[in-house]
């Protein structure tokens, strides 16, 4: 299913977030074999229900759709009556987990039916598997209750609270803890999804990791190959590859039991563009020299968000391991790092919280953004090997100061990686890429229909011209390595900014998407489930 995305995001170091409720009766050790309790009734969701219009719209209310009815289904088996009645009808369906995607691949003019699975969002462990179950509508906030309360572990997923996790854990998956204990895919023990042969069956799939499972190809093709292209993922099993026993406690990370956080903003009356251009360097050099998990920071996270316009700045959140007896001297020598060269204080304030109250406190300088669901927004992102050009720092410090445009909104943020990331092959897994220090995301956000065009142009004119020597995007050479899935840009396909020549399932998949077609072809070969940008049958 699509992405709903963002791991650690930009979003969330602009914004402040509460706590979610933990599903009632989810924090049980059960047999995921066992006959589940009988499910409450699809809710079925037309045109004249007072529902509809919310219900019609992700987060991105730039997309939005006009179905015939959408679907909140609470079990697989109504997963596969819904399918198996849009097959029939002929109806054109997309699905829905978290809401949050970038581009139109659920909210499309053209979707009759949405498939809408927040309500599948039960948290359980299967001693059959060894796993924690995960509804494919579960949230992360949700989640992160769930697994640290009931059993003390966690998966190293991202900052955004309400994100689904079918989406997430399908496109990768990334966020404060992910240097150290790898993406969100990298624990997927097995999927279950609902899938249609070539004669329009609909049947229900388990693939696993196992090398002896018929089916590993599907599982493979769900780690990193985003949603909405082989079937409608009703529910995941965790459990990290290098597991062992059969304890609850071991299958999963164990996240810190307090962490060190630090934010600092600097607005822009203090950095002039070769101060900025001094302290962005920085932060790429430290990712790229300190990427390896033998590196003592390797449990700190570092983000750098550069916000445009006069009120804006740059604002950099940091976490370390508070259990570290190191913690204060690693945060310490990072900042000096950070601000070596640039006139900035060598030092940030910092405080120790729980770890668990840390998933709601990032990015509390503007609490409006991660719940305000009345926006419209757009993104663009780069996989980086390393630092970025003279020139790259040069386009990027004239367009956030520019004067003629001014939007707080809108954002560059960079998102620190490599670490246990990087241990994985490019093909073991269907996200290949394993050999960047860090992941940029350019974004903007706004309020008004009537203004797309002027958002729209400022974000499209500064990736071009950041990658104007590559064709306007980040191709994979010895510096970039493309773009995430879980991040859709669906400019990627328009040769109007895309002139690279280089495809936009390279610039998502590289040299996995052969692979990918493939998968695709055996498990959707009348391709069912599509979407602007969805694998393509062979």
């Amino acid at each position: 299913m699509p992405r709903p995305s963002s791991e650690i995001s930009r979003r969330a170091l602009m914004t402040g977030v509460s706590a979610l409720a933990v599903t009632e009766g989810v924090l049980t050790t059960t047999d995921a074999s066992a006959t589940p309790a009988p499910a409450a009734p699809t809710v079925s969701v037309g045109p004249g229900d007072a529902r509809y219009a919310e219900l019609a719209t992700g987060v991105n209310k730039r997309w939005t759709a006009t179905p015939e009815s959408i679907r909140l289904v609470a079990s697989t088996d109504q997963v596969v009556q819904a399918v198996t009645e849009a097959v029939r009808t002929g109806k054109r369906v997309s699905v829905r987990s978290g809401g949050h995607c970038y581009a139109d691949f659920v909210h499309h003019p053209d979707t009759d039916i949405i498939i809408d699975t927040s309500p599948l969002n039960g948290i359980t462990y299967d001693p059959a598997r060894n796993a924690f179950t995960i509804g494919s509508g579960a949230q992360l906030g949700q989640i992160y209750e769930a697994l640290y309360k009931g059993w003390g572990v966690t998966l190293p997923g991202g900052a955004c609270l309400t994100v689904g996790i079918g989406g997430h854990a399908c496109g990768g998956g990334f966020g404060p803890l992910t240097r150290k204990f790898g993406l969100v895919a990298d624990h997927i023990e097995a999927v279950e999804m609902v899938v249609v042969d070539a004669g329009g069956r609909v049947r229900t799939v388990q693939a696993s990791r196992s090398p002896s499972d018929p089916h590993r190809d599907l599982w493979w093709a769900t780690t990193g190959g985003g949603g909405g292209s082989f079937g409608i993922i009703t529910r995941y099993w965790f459990r990290s590859p290098d597991a062992t026993g059969t304890a609850p406690g071991l299958q999963l990370p164990t996240p810190p039991r307090e962490v060190l956080v630090s934010l600092a903003e600097i607005p822009w009356s203090r950095l002039d563009a070769p101060s900025m251009a001094r302290l962005v360097r920085n932060f790429c050099a430290w990712h790229v020299d300190n990427g390896a998990t033998s590196s003592p920071f390797i449990s700190l996270s570092g983000y750098l968000l550069m916000r445009q316009g006069a009120t804006g700045g740059v604002a950099l959140f940091t976490q370390v391991d508070g259990t570290d007896p190191d913690a204060d001297r690693l945060l310490a020598h990072y900042t000096a790092a950070l601000t070596a060269g640039t006139g900035l204080a060598a030092s940030f304030p910092s405080r120790r919280v729980p770890w668990l109250a840390s998933t709601k406190l990032l990015g509390t300088s503007s609490p409006v953004l991660l719940y305000d669901h009345t926006l419209r927004s757009a993104v663009k992102t780069a996989w980086l090997k390393g630092s970025f050009t003279d020139a790259q720092l040069a386009v990027m410090y004239r367009h956030l100061t520019r004067t003629d445009y001014t939007n707080p909104n809108a954002v560059i943020s960079l998102n620190g990686g490599a670490g246990r990331t990087n241990d994985t092959a490019p093909g073991a897994t269907a996200i290949p890429h394993r050999d960047a220090a860090l992941i940029a995301l350019y974004e903007n956000f706004w309020i008004d229909r009537r203004e797309d065009d002027k958002h729209l142009a400022w974000l499209r004119d500064l990736y071009r011209e950041s990658f104007q020597d590559t064709g306007g995007v980040p191709v994979p050479n010895d510096l970039t390595g493309g773009c995430y899935i879980n991040d859709p840009d669906p400019d990627l396909s328009d040769p109007a900014w895309n002139t690279s020549g280089v495809p936009w399932h390279t610039l998502y998949w590289r040299a996995n998407y052969t692979r990918l077609q493939q998968v695709k072809a055996r498990y959707d070969p009348t391709d069912f489930f599509r979407h602007a940008q969805s694998i393509r049958l062979p």
